[in-house]
């Protein structure tokens, strides 16, 4: 007997969909290395522990001390302040410099290689780079007709959060720069060419056709870069190791010093579980209240 296709599109998408299997060797991935590891620190934050010593219980104490502990509280405003303005900066010139490189013209072409160079460079050398060019003494303020920018950078707590998210943005703007890239150039060229019979000028078609046409381009940048502001340990601690101070110590900063320097890894394993609890709150809020878990493609029914 044969059977006959179905008409419910939900029924034709579960018979069509790749095997489960599949995602076996990733789901085991991730059990073994961010679910083991994340038991583990969960286990470690009822306990106290120097990292050689023996491990003690110590119930909910070090929830309580490190709930109070006002550094705690600064490192989680540090961590917002960060992921507020980071964002505010990056995702307007990641989104600009996206459209300007999805042309065809090809010096755009030599600009975009230029942009996406600091892709191409780790967190580390990135950080140790701009800690020489800003040095007060032999960086690029010591240079002829640069004076004005001998300043002491990364020692004025009012000036280092500012430098470390400039350094950021110069290092992942070009990865968001390459997802606008992209998207840009998946707009059909017959949307531009209708408005451009209606007399649309280009401010207008930005306006009116590429903005909504990256809307989720916008939202998948945005997940990444404010989830992303979570992780941001190695060019900050390469640059000021969460000083001067504590101008930058952020709440991953802030995990590293109190469990590596402070050898508190009950504390820090608090701080870890607090990482992820922001990271994963953080992820369903955007995922549930952004449309991203309903995006369809914005060239349906073109």
């Amino acid at each position: 007997m044969s059977v006959l296709p179905t008409d419910n599109p939900a029924a034709r998408r579960r018979g069509s969909g790749a095997s489960g299997l599949f995602a076996v060797p990733a789901l085991l991935m991730f059990v073994v290395f961010a679910l083991v590891p994340l038991a583990g620190a969960v286990v470690l934050s009822f306990t106290h522990w120097d990292g050689l010593g023996a491990i003690t219980w110590q119930g909910l104490s070090n929830w309580t001390r490190v709930l109070h502990d006002p550094l705690t509280g600064n490192a989680l405003l540090l961590t917002v302040k960060i992921m507020v303005v980071s964002w505010v900066v990056q995702t307007p010139i990641s989104l600009l410099l996206g459209v300007f490189t999805a042309g065809t013209q090809r010096y755009r072409a030599v600009l975009a290689a230029l942009y996406f160079v600091p892709l191409l460079l780790s967190s580390a050398a990135v950080a140790i780079a701009f800690k020489a060019l800003l040095d007060p003494n032999f960086g690029i303020g010591g240079a002829p007709g640069l004076h004005a920018l001998a300043q002491n950078w990364l020692g004025d707590p009012d000036l280092v959060l500012y430098v470390v998210i400039f350094v950021i943005a110069w290092q992942f703007v070009p990865f968001h720069t390459l997802l606008y890239q992209a998207a840009v150039r998946q707009i059909p060229d017959s949307l531009y060419e209708a408005a451009t019979i209606d007399g649309a000028g280009r401010l207008q078609q930005f306006w009116y056709i590429t903005l909504p046409q990256l809307r989720n381009t916008v939202i998948t940048s945005s997940t990444l870069m404010i989830t992303g502001s979570l992780t941001y340990f190695d060019v900050v601690f390469v640059l000021t190791a969460g000083g001067p101070g504590n101008s930058t110590r952020l709440l991953p900063v802030d995990m590293y010093l109190t469990g590596f320097q402070a050898n508190d890894m009950g504390d820090a394993s608090v701080l870890a579980v607090i990482l992820v609890v922001i990271g994963l709150a953080l992820a369903f809020v955007l995922t549930r209240f952004s449309g991203f878990s309903r995006m369809r493609s914005e060239q349906e029914g073109l």
